[in-house]
């Protein structure tokens, strides 16, 4: 039997949805009670895919997650990498449903549960986190850029309004922490592990929920530090890593720097990588997906860090 596999284009005021196998398609408006009638439309379906854009899909995927449907959010690249594949150049709302469908229809990306009310919270916090400091970085290379007295005040008092902003957002990012046991003990697990800090560990419970529930490969594969091998004939290119989840892999990297430093076990390993002729950053690639393997092991097994069990 033809499984039924809904594609869901998301703009602003409406959405536009292609369901295969016939291809029925219709629109309903990007509002309660739109989001309401599409649930019910959809209550038969085997897989229902949403594209991330990063603002308006949001409280489609957790409405249509909360119903009990079978969601997943897909990569708007390989959507539109697919529909290349077809020759569909032809680019409109309803277009782009049918071939979200048929992208979902042949890849059948694994359904994951989706994160409740609070994990995306905590998500949001950590994301406004990384925004101010970026703001706070910034703010002092202008100082460093500037000797006139108005500006360096102007800049002194914004960098002090942005400190306050960041001592409250790590205010209720701890609130968030502690209020729920899970996430307090996922805390201790990670930070248990030399190099593993508050930051990087939130980092991981907000924004990498599966931690612990995919294998090695998996888990690296989702933060983007999976080596993609290029080959042709005889012709072998070098490995690289790339897509998955950037902030993840940002704070896997600032880790690792002070993992190769401080965990014995990983400068161990790290001092093997650079004794063989690796180049520096590949070292370190290296050595952020051993971490995120033994982190993701370590709340698989609900185990600390212990250098006989790394």
């Amino acid at each position: 039997m033809d499984m039924m596999v809904a594609g869901i284009d998301v703009s602003k005021d409406r959405l536009d949805v292609c369901v295969l196998p016939k291809c029925e398609a219709f629109q309903v408006s990007r509002d309660a009670k739109g989001i309401d009638e599409l649930v019910v439309r959809l209550a038969g379906a085997d897989l229902i895919a949403v594209e991330a854009t990063g603002r308006y899909e949001s409280i489609v995927s957790a409405s249509l997650a909360a119903a009990g449907l079978p969601l997943v959010v897909v990569n708007p690249g390989q959507v539109r990498h697919y529909a290349q594949a077809l020759g569909q150049r032809a680019k409109t709302d309803p277009i782009d449903a049918r071939v979200i469908a048929l992208f979902a229809a042949a890849t059948k990306p694994q359904i994951r549960p989706f994160a409740d009310e609070a994990t995306r919270l905590l998500s949001a916090l950590i994301v406004r986190r990384r925004q101010i400091i970026e703001m706070i970085v910034a703010e002092g290379h202008r100082a460093r850029m500037t000797s006139d007295g108005r500006l360096k005040k102007s800049i002194a008092r914004l960098t002090k309004a942005l400190e306050r902003e960041l001592s409250d957002i790590d205010a209720g990012i701890d609130e968030q922490i502690c209020k729920s046991p899970a996430w307090s003990e996922m805390e201790a697990l990670l930070t248990s592990m030399p190099g593993v800090g508050p930051v990087t560990a939130r980092t991981l419970i907000g924004e990498m929920p599966e931690l612990g529930r995919l294998n090695a490969k998996q888990i690296a594969a989702l933060a983007g530090l999976a080596p993609f091998t290029r080959q042709s004939g005889k012709w072998r290119g070098k490995s690289f890593t790339g897509g998955g989840r950037s902030s993840v892999r940002s704070a896997l990297f600032l880790a690792a720097m002070a993992a190769r430093r401080y965990n014995r076990i990983l400068k161990s390993f790290a001092d093997r990588l650079a004794a063989k002729g690796k180049p520096k950053i590949v070292v370190i690639v290296a050595v952020a997906r051993k971490l995120l393997t033994i982190l993701n092991a370590m709340i698989r097994d609900r185990q600390p860090w212990t250098e006989q069990n790394a």
